[in-house]
């Protein structure tokens, strides 16, 4: 007779005095009251867990560092399977590799390499986990020199649902299971098994140069059209983010990491400079340490209830769509709402759409709609803004990237995938022909679409 599943490693219930704190995601917003979270501490518990939930017939959701904006990762009733406190990681110089399991944040990842002088290109927020970043494609600080995190990515391990009830681990890189490697690098978490490790290639790095110019909010358009008209072109040794706050706050802020020297960037600063007239400029060298703890929001880690969507930008805003982005945030439901924008290209251009599962590699921006509110009751109207904003923007932009994603996109499989959606199908029927995986917005095999 077979041996029943049984579930291991730290499993927290409802009746726990964990359970509260187990169970908050970072988004507040949609909350979800799983009946069992299961901590896996290595990668027996994940298999255990998953044959668990099979046996069972139990619905699951799989979650490493809660910042699904969605809530995606929790459910009501059901059982979470939950990789966080699997975190260590192996550095291997010789090599210039890292292996890492999936549980480790982007705070403990880029402190680690840093006391080695490497690093891997990925997110901001310290508390964001590295897994769900890198299978949605990771763009950050170092896109443009380095390439996205998938980009840099190798290897990595994954425990698939394998027959009718049973887990197996299979490894994929660029010769072993390349399908399935190409569906991670931007198809985006929790589709097609539960990764348990990561391996990439690291880069060497010191210092860096870091600046931040301020406008206010007469030099709105001048700003933000100096910044878009730049800010994709320049040297891609160059990476830079604008912040177009509500007019209440009344500020624009530009700022970036430059993989060189303080007088070389003020240089290239030129254009953004000259636009308007800046309040405040700055430009320092640092270790580079120092800049992941300058670009670390601490309200980005922190719980709140938030709503954000996003899209690309794939040629320059003309004047009436930065009019309409100004239009919205003189109008927004409260200070804390933001339009955020991220420079591409550079290494994130020089890769086809088809080679990697994520598919915006021309876009010129990446651009995240953002508010957050105090009281449940403010609910209704912050939604509705985000979504207003996108639907008013949404002649001059393309897609969502899949680590934005919104419950409210209807024909969200061209949204994130765009023309990569029919062979990630194909890779899921291979890899999860039974949709053991799925959520809303997962990936479905081809014989279960309607």
């Amino acid at each position: 007779m077979l041996k029943k599943a049984k579930l291991t490693g730290r499993i927290v219930t409802p009746e726990g005095p964990d359970y509260e704190q187990a169970r908050t995601n970072n988004n507040l917003n949609n909350p979800k009251y799983p009946s069992k979270i299961v901590f896996c501490q290595e990668t027996k518990d994940v298999v255990n867990a998953l044959k668990w939930v099979r046996e069972n017939n139990e619905p699951f959701r799989i979650r490493s560092g809660r910042h699904n904006y969605e809530n995606f990762s929790l459910l009501n009733k059901g059982l979470v399977i939950d990789v966080s406190d699997m975190n260590n990681m192996f550095i291997n110089l010789p090599k210039m590799t890292v292996k890492i399991d999936a549980g480790a944040n982007m705070g403990k990842v880029y402190r680690e390499l840093w006391e080695k002088g490497v690093t891997i290109p990925a997110g901001t927020e310290s508390s964001v986990g590295l897994v769900g970043l890198t299978l949605g494609g990771g763009f950050g600080m170092l896109s443009r020199p380095f390439g996205l995190t998938c980009d840099n990515l190798i290897e990595l391990e994954m425990v698939v649902a394998s027959g009718h009830e049973g887990a197996q681990i299979i490894r994929a890189n660029r010769e072993q299971n390349n399908d399935l490697f190409w569906a991670s690098c931007g198809g985006g978490g929790g589709n097609f098994g539960i990764v348990t490790s990561l391996t990439f290639n690291v880069h060497a790095i010191n210092d860096v140069s870091l600046f931040s110019i301020t406008w206010g909010w007469d030099d709105f358009e001048l700003a933000f059209d100096a910044w878009q008209k730049w800010a994709p072109y320049t040297d891609e040794r160059l990476t830079s983010q604008i912040e177009l706050k509500s007019k209440e706050i009344g500020e624009i802020v530009a700022q970036g990491e430059f993989v060189g020297g303080a007088a070389e960037l003020k240089k290239l600063l030129r254009p953004l400079r000259k636009a308007g007239s800046p309040i405040s400029i700055w430009i320092k060298e640092v270790p580079y340490i120092k800049a992941i703890e300058f670009f670390d929001v601490p309200s980005g880690n922190q719980p709140a209830l938030r709503k954000r969507s996003g899209s690309f930008i794939a040629r320059p805003f003309p004047y009436e769509a930065i009019k309409r982005m100004k239009e919205f945030l003189a109008n927004a439901p409260n200070s804390n709402t933001t339009i955020w924008q991220q420079a591409l290209r550079g290494a994130v251009s020089e890769i086809a759409p088809s080679r990697t599962a994520y598919y915006y590699r021309n876009a010129l921006i990446a651009q995240e709609y953002n508010t957050s509110w105090k009281n449940s009751n403010e609910e209704e109207q912050n939604i509705k803004w985000v979504e207003n904003l996108r639907r008013a923007l949404s002649p001059y932009t393309t897609g969502d990237y899949v680590n934005f994603p919104d419950r409210f996109i209807q024909d969200w499989p061209t949204a994130y995938y765009g023309r990569n959606f029919k062979r990630l199908r194909e890779v899921k029927t291979k890899y999860d022909p039974f949709n053991v995986f799925q959520f809303p917005q997962s990936i479905p095999p081809i014989r279960t679409w309607l």
